[in-house]
């Protein structure tokens, strides 16, 4: 396993999206798929206050037990579901009270990553920064970071960080994958190429679609998450996105590859991701994620694909 540099912490580049926790798997499985991913060199696994309703972080932390020490535990915190009306996610009382509902939850005393689940716009970020630095210092948190945050809401935390004397975020988590390029051209690799900010990809496998499980004019499986959805799925799943991720399947076969293989070494080959969180039911997935992720793209490699998904 390879790590890499997110912020202080130190992340294998294959990481462990934990969001199916509580939602899609029970207790049991959970810590099937923990075991297996500590087992594979996995340190790095990511949850939130609002994945199955709090379920996810006390599944993770039941499944560690006394490997606690072992791994780096990120959440989130302040995401719209589970602010109530009037309540501010970057609001230092909110941080506070929500990092102190999480540690009880996960059953420990630090995150080792806590992140803002969504921009605050009404809390200035000098605010929210300097409590965040307040709970480093307290020892109740170890690193920072944020998602969904735009390149200027990222300039902004920089600036934000310097005026209070604290630091800004080193890691953002935004959507990204082969077929989801919004950080290519809205500026924010840009950003953390110039701020020197870790990038963690959400959705890598775009939910499943680019595992190699669903295929164009064939019935999708029933176990599958983009089935289970419904409606909530049209977003990732089409006949186009079909068409491209058959050409993609194509392209890996003739270089001796899976798709899956591709999808995750598209971003372990990108020098701005630090670890990359995909989500997994079971411990056979964990083993071909981990495998999945050491194919060593080119830059002609990643322009060829490029000219794949244009039909080009």
């Amino acid at each position: 396993m390879e790590y890499r540099s997110l912020g202080s912490l130190q992340v294998s580049v294959i990481g462990l999206g934990c969001n199916n926790f509580g939602m899609m798997i029970d207790a049991e499985a959970t810590k099937a798929v923990i075991d297996a991913a500590i087992d594979a060199g996995i340190n790095y696994f990511d949850t939130a206050e609002s994945y199955g309703r709090g379920k996810s972080e006390e599944f993770l932390g039941q499944a560690l037990g006394s490997r606690r020490s072992e791994v780096l535990v990120a959440s989130k915190w302040g995401h719209d579901m589970s602010l109530a009306e009037g309540e501010r996610g970057g609001d230092p009382a909110q941080v506070r009270a929500r990092l102190e509902a999480s540690l009880k939850r996960l059953g420990t005393d630090y995150i080792d990553h806590y992140q803002l689940h969504r921009p605050d716009p009404e809390t200035p970020q000098e605010e929210t920064l300097g409590c965040l630095a307040e709970l480093q210092a307290e020892g109740k948190i170890r690193e920072i970071g944020c998602t969904h945050f735009s390149a200027a809401e990222l300039d902004d935390a920089v600036r934000a960080g310097q005026a209070r004397g604290v630091a800004s975020y080193p890691s953002v988590q935004n959507h990204y994958s082969l077929l989801t390029r919004g950080p290519e051209n809205d500026g924010v690799f840009d950003a953390c190429a110039r701020q020197g900010i870790a990038f963690v990809p959400y959705f890598p496998l775009e939910s499943g679609l680019l595992t190699g499980k669903y295929q164009l004019n064939a019935p999708r499986p029933e176990d599958g998450r983009l089935v289970k959805w419904g409606d909530r799925a049209a977003s990732f799943i089409d006949d186009d996105k079909l068409a491209i991720v058959g050409r993609l399947t194509e392209w890996a076969a003739g270089r001796g590859h899976t798709l899956l293989e591709l999808a995750m070494s598209w971003h372990t080959s990108h020098p701005l991701v630090a670890t990359v969180i995909a989500g997994a039911t079971r411990p056979d997935q964990i083993q071909a994620n981990v495998a999945a992720g050491s194919w060593a793209l080119t830059a002609d490699d990643r322009a060829e694909v490029d000219r794949v998904i244009a039909g080009a």
